[in-house]
């Protein structure tokens, strides 16, 4: 009898170690709804441009938040990634899609390694951190190092084009949750 308990004991809690792993794996997938909207109070002025060392324009801007985060300008179309001692690992250029995500905080809500882009062109390594008028706006790499049609008539994109290279570091740097700030 005390066989046939063990057993049971077994495969119950291979059971729940099984359920626990899918739970996690799904959990990696899918954020909670709030976690992808802007946070009111973590948004740089949408009215003024966060300041620049016109020294070295590559330079991190200051006001664009604190620890580790990505750091987004819409009007210079560069990326900076900020370790959680403020340090800049990597800027570099991107090309924007047609909708652009609204000024403010928001986090890395999904990944994906390899998908089709709106525009048709296979992209990897997508991070994707907002929504705006139903369209979904992230990093991506063409996997040809094509930019893409960014003008594909009446669909609206929100992929943030970087080349290969930079989507690698993106993809190791922007895991699910981290940081992203959109600034001027």
């Amino acid at each position: 009898m005390a066989g046939t308990s063990s057993g049971i004991v077994a495969g119950l809690t291979a059971a729940a170690l099984g359920t626990v792993a899918l739970l996690a794996w799904q959990a990696q997938a899918t954020v909670p709804a709030g976690m992808g909207r802007v946070k009111a109070n973590a948004s740089p002025s949408p009215a003024a441009k966060a300041p620049r060392d016109s020294r070295h324009p590559t330079a991190l801007p200051r006001d664009s938040g604190k620890g580790e985060r990505v750091v987004y300008s819409v009007d210079d179309d560069r990326v900076w990634l900020v370790d959680d001692h403020e340090r800049v690992q990597r800027t570099f250029r991107v090309r924007p899609g047609q909708v652009d995500p609204r000024l403010g905080a928001y986090w890395v809500t999904s990944r994906s390694k390899q998908v089709p882009g709106t525009d048709g062109v296979l992209v990897e390594h997508v991070v994707r951190f907002a929504t705006r008028n139903g369209v979904t706006i992230g990093f991506s790499a063409a996997t040809d190092d094509e930019p893409g049609n960014t003008d594909s008539g009446s669909v609206k994109t929100g992929g943030i084009r970087e080349t290969r290279p930079d989507g690698d570091a993106m993809w190791r740097f922007a895991t699910i949750g981290v940081p992203v700030m959109v600034i001027r």
